[in-house]
């Protein structure tokens, strides 16, 4: 593949009839208890990355706080900030600027990216080209192919923004790369940290990378263990939830991008990842309206708190030479991007800035 960007302007809303269309099916894996609630975004990015595939082109949306298509030699760190289900982007771009700015970084050296996964009621609402990559419902959360217009796995468009910034030409003095994300963002953060394919082209250029997965739903387990009612890992009783290790759950039926490796190699390579994990201390509500109640999630815990730490009990069990891994649950916040990310620890763990007790 090849990649490079072009720019233009966004082209003028459909009918608001055609938000009424009904969305296509969704995978079995990719089921949540909220896509019936599934709207169009208002806002897509005019920018756009342009992947040549053998297959064809296609465009992808995106927010960048430069021009990555000529060098940036102040550039020393890269920001990835991956929105929710809403898929609005555009707030999580302005998120990340806040977050910048809070951590005193310079503008200069950071580049700021914020990937738009579009759904194809996006795409139809805002009568946007038929080469604009879009997915069905949610199904980009786990890494699936795109729905048109070429089978592209939104992993593999993260895949290609690591190429692009592993770029010495480019990026010449890249050193750190950041993935952020909240809710929705923080699921793909962290099965992208399970799965992602090339980030060996960063790292054997001595570039750091690291993974801010903050108040997802759920987690990626590597095996049939899940939470008891003590919120410790236990061999899980199938007849209560036969998906319960479907993908994204678990490691059953994974898409085309994870099948060709085993549940112990991607175990392996996550492990090595260097990923903070931040919840909301009052990120707690069994009912809240983004959780996803599905059966596959229920056996993860109630809650998102209850989740994330019996995920990171879980992982440090199986992992006892060490990770390097934290865990934060941020006092006071619910289930809210811009407080999580412009948090002590999420600013700690995006910047290098002091605060948060490791």
């Amino acid at each position: 593949m090849t990649f490079n960007l072009s720019r233009r302007l966004a082209m003028g809303c459909a009918a608001a009839g055609a938000a009424m269309l009904a969305l296509l099916a969704q995978p079995a894996f990719a089921v949540h208890a909220y896509e019936s609630h599934l709207k169009p975004v208002a806002t897509i990015s005019d920018t756009r990355f342009v992947i040549d595939t053998p297959q064809g082109q296609a465009e992808f949306p995106l927010y960048l706080s430069k021009d990555w298509t000529v060098a940036q030699p102040q550039v020393t760190r890269a920001v990835i900030v991956i929105h929710g289900k809403l898929r609005n982007a555009d707030v999580y771009f302005r998120t990340a600027q806040n977050a910048r700015d809070a951590a005193h970084a310079d503008p200069d050296s950071t580049l700021l990216i914020a990937p738009q996964f579009l759904a194809t009621l996006d795409t139809r609402v805002h009568n946007e080209p038929a080469n604009l990559l879009r997915w069905t419902g949610d199904a980009w959360m786990g890494g699936e192919a795109a729905r048109a217009p070429q089978p592209i796995s939104s992993y593999a468009v993260l895949d290609a923004i690591v190429t692009r910034l592993a770029d010495r030409k480019l990026f010449p003095n890249l050193r750190h790369v950041v993935f952020a994300g909240h809710s929705g963002g923080g699921q793909v953060v962290q099965r992208y940290a399970v799965a992602a394919h090339n980030i060996g082209v960063l790292t054997d250029e001595g570039i750091d990378v690291r993974y801010v997965v903050a108040s997802p739903s759920t987690y990626a387990y590597f095996d049939a263990q899940r939470p008891n009612a003590q919120g410790v890992a236990a061999p899980f009783d199938a007849a209560q939830c036969a998906d319960f290790n479907q993908w994204k759950y678990g490691m059953d039926n994974r898409p085309p991008y994870l099948d060709d490796r085993s549940p112990a190699q991607l175990e392996a390579t996550y492990a090595s990842r260097r990923i903070d994990y931040l919840v909301g201390g009052a990120d707690d509500d069994p009912q809240q309206s983004a959780l996803d109640r599905s059966c596959a999630a229920e056996a993860q815990g109630p809650q998102r708190v209850a989740r994330a730490e019996a995920y990171y009990r879980y992982i440090q069990s199986r992992h006892p030479e060490g990770l390097k891994q934290s865990f934060h649950i941020v006092p006071g916040v619910g289930h809210n991007g811009a407080r999580m990310l412009t948090s002590v620890c999420a600013l700690s763990a995006m910047f290098d800035t002091k605060g948060c007790e490791q």
